[in-house]
């Protein structure tokens, strides 16, 4: 018979695994129903996943990981590799000229350097509402460099729609055709481009890394009431679940996606809030935030 002392144990750990699967779809910007979809799982069985009450196997749980396009040690553990997190002890002592060094010190020994001309590539990344379309568009014109959105360049190189990749090929697949579609933009625009990206791109490490060596990263934030408020009147409430009248859950999950990659957007090169800031204001104070 198992007693309490069993039980809290295993309700801790299921309870610890929920948190997790819904960190991962937040960060993913998918919805319950998608991954139940690209998983092969019910929406009801998920839904007692994250709630904390799922019997969970390990084939459910390598097929929800592969949905997510994420190992099952990603979904298992919270702790970064512990050679990472030795490393991240150390740096976490220094200040910040000593790190200015440390960086200049591993990107030299390791062949990680800046790809060339970087700095003239504008990549902006941030949730869906920010303004990166209509922002990115004026600071093309004004430096006089090609606008390109990264979504019509990732089907561009599948040679089919957004949603027919995602459907043939799944988020790994995405995920390639979106890296081949950055190395391309920065090959063909080496003098220089601005580049709009899914709100989703921090979330995914090698990706990430290859935006940021090869563009130069603004990061456009604004408060999840302008996020909603944006994108309602947009008239597109991807990635987020409305349906009449919903909004209160639509906020929420606005809410948890900026909370689940607030800390991957802060690694961009630049900031700039467009929160109760026109167009006009932001645009200027994106001219400022990336070099000349």
């Amino acid at each position: 018979m198992q007693t309490d002392q069993d039980a809290n144990p295993t309700q801790a750990t299921l309870a610890d695994l929920g948190i997790r699967v819904r960190a991962w779809r937040a960060r993913r910007g998918m919805t319950r129903k998608q991954l139940a979809a690209d998983s092969g799982l019910s929406e009801r069985f998920l839904a007692d996943v994250e709630s904390g009450k799922g019997n969970v196997s390990i084939n459910s749980l390598e097929a929800a990981a592969r949905a997510l396009n994420i190992s099952l040690l990603d979904l298992l553990q919270d702790a970064p590799r512990p050679a990472l997190a030795r490393a991240q002890g150390l740096l976490a002592r220094l200040d910040d000229g000593q790190l200015d060094q440390a960086y200049s010190m591993l990107s030299s020994s390791f062949d990680l350097a800046d790809a060339q001309g970087r700095e003239q590539r504008i990549a902006l990344i941030g949730l869906r509402g920010a303004g990166k379309t209509t922002l990115g568009a004026q600071l093309a014109t004004q430096r006089g460099v090609p606008f390109v959105e990264l979504d019509r360049e990732i089907e561009r190189e599948a040679g089919t729609s957004m949603n027919e990749i995602l459907l043939l090929h799944g988020q790994a697949g995405y995920r390639r055709y979106e890296r081949r579609a950055l190395l391309r933009i920065a090959q063909e625009c080496a003098d220089g481009v601005v580049v709009t990206t899914g709100g989703s791109i921090v979330s995914e490490r090698e990706t990430f890394d290859l935006l940021q060596s090869h563009f130069y990263c603004v990061w456009l934030k604004a408060s999840p009431e302008e996020h909603m408020s944006r994108v309602v009147a947009q008239g597109d409430m991807r990635p987020f679940d409305v349906t009449h009248g919903a909004t209160h859950d639509a906020l929420d999950d606005i809410r948890r996606i900026l909370a689940s990659r607030e800390a991957l957007y802060a690694r961009a090169d630049a900031v700039v809030d467009t929160a109760a800031r026109t167009a006009r204001q932001s645009l200027k104070d994106l001219e400022r935030a990336v070099p000349r």
